[in-house]
């Protein structure tokens, strides 16, 4: 038989005026886990995750507005901000009646995440990271290019657009993957996110959103500050080779964290792709306990 709690669903809603794009698997009436995805990708990340998870959760994973099959309107018409990708995020889940949820974040998904988290203490259940930086000690060479451009956009602006290039989507799909793992990384990763951000006026959107991110560097210390007052249980599944959030990012959670789970994991930024059924395992054990 069909096992209908795992079929996804590709679903919109007008959230703000915008259609948001998100998808949906699981029973409306079991625990909630939201998935929140990072650049340059969407919720296609998630895409063989959601039906592992969906027997015991009600998933819902939203692509971001600019990113995937949401909205992405021109740059001139709407503000590229993580404060306002943020907002939609929120209200998508309360217009879906998400009172009380789990949130699995990676990279561009963490200062999301983080945001509702901490400003929604009492409705965020259990944190699952996946390089999502909220310490310094994350940062490597990657940024370089882009702490640039937030100092001077107009002479770096070509540096900061080769960041939007097929060979840079490509590697960090596949830089810190082992050799005999390389071969579970689908093409159709960096070849989805790629055709999205060709689109005309998208990399305008991604520029505005590299420039917009040095305005989360200074909320780091609200949500350390969450995560010491409220000791949100924590599981960390971490690419030990990634290079664009290094490991050391995933070990600074635990300072404030010291009962958070952490494993780092033989793989680079998008760890889903070459350990997703071990990182499936790790989330339903880790859930399963602490969300009992």
């Amino acid at each position: 038989m069909i096992d209908n709690k795992k079929a996804v669903r590709h679903r919109t809603a007008t959230v703000k005026g915008r259609k948001v794009f998100y998808r949906e698997a699981g029973d409306p009436d079991a625990p909630e886990i939201v998935l929140l995805h990072g650049f340059p990708a969407s919720s296609h990340m998630f895409r063989n995750l959601i039906p592992d998870l969906a027997d015991r959760y009600h998933v819902v994973a939203p692509d971001h507005m600019g990113f995937g099959f949401s909205d992405a309107p021109p740059v001139d018409e709407f503000e590229y901000s993580f404060e306002n990708l943020t907002a939609h995020t929120l209200a998508l889940l309360d217009q879906l009646g998400l009172q009380k949820f789990s949130i699995y974040i990676q990279d561009y998904g963490a200062p999301i995440g983080l945001r509702i988290a901490s400003r929604n203490p009492d409705r965020v259940t259990a944190l699952v990271v996946q390089s999502g930086n909220a310490y310094l000690e994350g940062f490597t060479s990657f940024a370089d290019v882009l702490i640039a451009y937030t100092q001077n956009r107009g002479e770096n602006e070509a540096s900061a657009r080769e960041s939007l290039t097929v060979e840079k989507t490509r590697w960090q799909y596949t830089h810190g993957v082992p050799a005999d793992r390389l071969d579970r990384v689908a093409p159709d990763t960096w070849t989805l996110d790629q055709a999205l951000m060709d689109r005309p006026g998208n990399k305008e959107i991604q520029l505005q959103l590299f420039w917009d991110y040095q305005f989360n560097l200074p909320l780091y210390s609200d949500f350390q500050e969450y995560f010491r007052k409220h000791q949100p249980p924590t599981l960390i599944t971490w690419g030990k080779n990634d290079e664009v959030f290094s490991a050391d990012g995933a070990r600074a959670y635990t300072r404030d964290l010291p009962g958070a789970e952490l494993h780092l994991l033989d793989s680079g930024h998008f760890a889903l792709e070459s350990h997703g059924p071990e990182i499936a395992d790790l989330i339903l054990d880790f859930l399963g306990r602490v969300t009992a």
